[in-house]
């Protein structure tokens, strides 16, 4: 991996939390990690689904932050060539011509702001709607659909594929958190799809313990305590059989397994998505949502891979973007064909942009001040340019774009109530679509 020059670049050392793992079995029963928490169970048995038209959304994040001008946004400090769309008067990055096919589904905004420069800070705000601060964690846009949403088909409602940090590069994984809405609603972070290898760990039985042996196990649990909870009878006795069941109810589930299992996709469709590791983490984010998972961030490029401080259009042509041009498409095509597009939407993005001009190194540094972004499907309105940037696609010429307005959008297209708050732990109401200034966003009414 290239060594990058700006701080947060450098490698260290921070210890690394086990996430989510599903299927881990001790002697009286099982530990699903917090996905299954009676909390989100109650929740999700007593209300009713949201009234959105979009079921799911898959967030395809290109981590380290793409160059604007180089994509979607296409001006004359770039050394690319613009090219038509199917859409009249869009013009998008010659990078991306099986996309342009496409753009009637998706639409740009090209005036998003936000305020952090390194990509730990950006990441968070940009996957949070706040800036890092010293005294609270926020919980992520994931884990925010996946209270509001609540589980379907027995699937986890949030899930990463695959885990971005990986290597403790950057240390950003409390934007794929619950933070104090509850540990529940983690992600459940998947491995890398594209090995030949691949396997989701723990969410199988070993080989030396059959689903019988289980059920064993579970009436011997069963004998253990009736005389217990005879008398002592509290409700904490049901929400553990509830967890348990849940627990044990996805490790056997065929529909689980299935989900996946991409063995049981034909080689022309991973062909399609492309045998590369971000084209199976997209096409993995599409089964999953498929099967019921609310939330797939396909986080296919590794650390920093879109940070081009140097050899920005080398790296862009030969690495970045043929992969990008060629999962995206083919999700595009493979949502339409399946009839999932109306209940999908799709959201393009990094945590922020690269500077106008090109620095010694033939790169583009950071650049939060305007960049852009593509999102479409779920009932979200394609074909539109939201925003302008200047001539050199460095600041916001028309209509700067809050974060929080981008959520508002999504949640409005979710039927979730985007003027909510929830209770911070420090005691005051925080915005779920937080805007410019701890404002609340609005969704953007060409969109939705």
């Amino acid at each position: 991996m290239n060594e990058y020059r700006c701080f947060q670049c450098r490698r260290t050392k921070l210890g690394r939390r086990d996430f989510l793992r599903v299927g881990s079995l001790s002697f009286l029963g099982m530990n699903a990690g917090d996905l299954l928490s009676l909390e989100r169970l109650q929740a999700a048995a007593g209300a009713k689904p949201p009234a959105g038209k979009a079921q799911a959304c898959i967030l395809l994040f290109l981590e380290g932050g793409p160059s604007q001008m180089d994509t979607w946004d296409p001006k004359g400090n770039t050394n690319f060539g613009s090219i038509a769309t199917n859409v009249d008067g869009i013009r998008i990055s010659e990078l991306l011509p099986r996309t342009a096919g496409h753009l009637d589904k998706l639409s740009l905004i090209r005036s998003m702001r936000t305020q952090e420069t390194n990509h730990p800070q950006g990441t968070i705000e940009s996957l949070t709607g706040h800036r890092p601060s010293p005294t609270m964690k926020f919980p992520g846009f994931g884990s925010i659909v996946a209270k509001e949403m609540g589980p379907r088909n027995g699937m986890p409602p949030f899930t990463t594929v695959p885990m971005p940090w990986e290597n403790d590069f950057y240390n950003y994984e409390e934007a794929f958190k619950g933070s104090y809405i509850g540990a529940e609603y983690d992600a459940m972070v998947l491995p890398d799809p594209s090995g030949e290898e691949y396997v989701v760990p723990d969410l199988r039985l070993p080989k030396s313990v059959s689903a019988a042996a289980i059920e064993d196990r579970k009436t011997l649990l069963s004998i253990v305590d009736r005389h217990y909870r005879a008398t002592q009878e509290v409700a904490e006795f049901g929400k553990m059989d509830t967890y348990r069941e849940q627990a044990l109810g996805m490790i056997l589930s065929s529909h689980v397994q299935e989900a996946f299992d991409l063995s049981s996709e034909s080689e022309k469709t991973r062909d399609a998505y492309g045998r590369h590791r971000f084209g199976q983490s997209v096409l993995m984010a599409r089964r999953l949502v498929e099967a019921g998972c609310r939330f797939v961030t396909a986080a296919g490029y590794k650390h920093g891979q879109w940070d081009t401080h140097g050899s920005n259009d080398k790296r862009l042509k030969e690495d970045l973007t043929p992969p990008l041009d060629q999962a995206l498409s083919a999700l595009l095509e493979d949502l339409e064909q399946r009839g999932l597009w109306e209940s999908t939407v799709v959201l393009v993005m990094g945590e922020f942009g690269r500077t106008p001009h090109i620095n010694p190194g033939l790169g583009r540094d950071h650049w939060p001040h305007c960049w852009s972004l593509a999102l479409g499907g779920g009932g979200i309105q394609g074909g539109q340019v939201i925003g302008v940037s200047d001539d050199r696609a460095a600041f916001v010429a028309e209509r700067p774009i809050s974060i929080g307005d981008l959520y508002a959008t999504i949640y409005k297209a979710l039927g979730i109530d985007w003027t909510k708050t929830y209770m911070a732990p420090v005691g005051r109401p925080v915005y779920i679509a937080n805007g410019f200034d701890d404002t609340m966003g609005q969704p953007i009414p060409e969109l939705i």
